[in-house]
This record gives C-alpha cells, sequence and structure tokens, in this order.
C-alpha cells in the first residue's frame, strides 16, 4: 500500500467515527433534556411556554454540536490537507 492509499483509509474512517461520536452524544442529550421537559410540564402544567421556550433553545444548541461534526467529517473527506502533503 502506498502512502495515499493510507491517508485515504485513515481519513474514511476518521470520519466515520467522527459522524458516530459526534452524533451519539447531543441525540442522548436531546432525548434526556425532552424527557426531563415532559415531566417538568406534567408537574408544572402553568410554566409549560417558559419551559418549551427554553427546551427549543437548549436542543438548537445542542444540535449545533452534530452539525460541527459533520462539518469536521466533511472536511477530513473532501478536503483533506494531507493528501496535497503527499501527492507532491
Amino acid at each position: 500500500m502506498d502512502s495515499m492509499t493510507i491517508i485515504v483509509a485513515v481519513s474514511i474512517i476518521t470520519s466515520g467515527l467522527t459522524i458516530a461520536i459526534g452524533g451519539y452524544g447531543p441525540s442522548r442529550g436531546e432525548a434526556e433534556a425532552l424527557t426531563k421537559a415532559i415531566e417538568t410540564i406534567g408537574r408544572q402544567p402553568e410554566s409549560a411556554n417558559e419551559i418549551t421556550r427554553l427546551l427549543f433553545v437548549g436542543m438548537a444548541m445542542v444540535e449545533s454540536v452534530a452539525i460541527y461534526s459533520l462539518v469536521i467529517a466533511l472536511i477530513i473527506l473532501f478536503a483533506n490537507p494531507l493528501l496535497d502533503l503527499v501527492g507532491k
């Protein structure tokens, strides 16, 4: 195997791990936040509007982590600077 093949294989594996780990954490966090919000609304229905608003803001912030990991994985796959170094 030449060095270009090794770098491409490692890049594919790394981007897959980035998406897997970067998607798992936020999905667990969103599920836990949703569970707690539903429990809280069940206990105090009069504050449902405030809890729902805070839930959506928190979920948007958590979801941004998954989007960042997607961007990093795409950079690793399609704009890998190591390929330019080995290709020369």
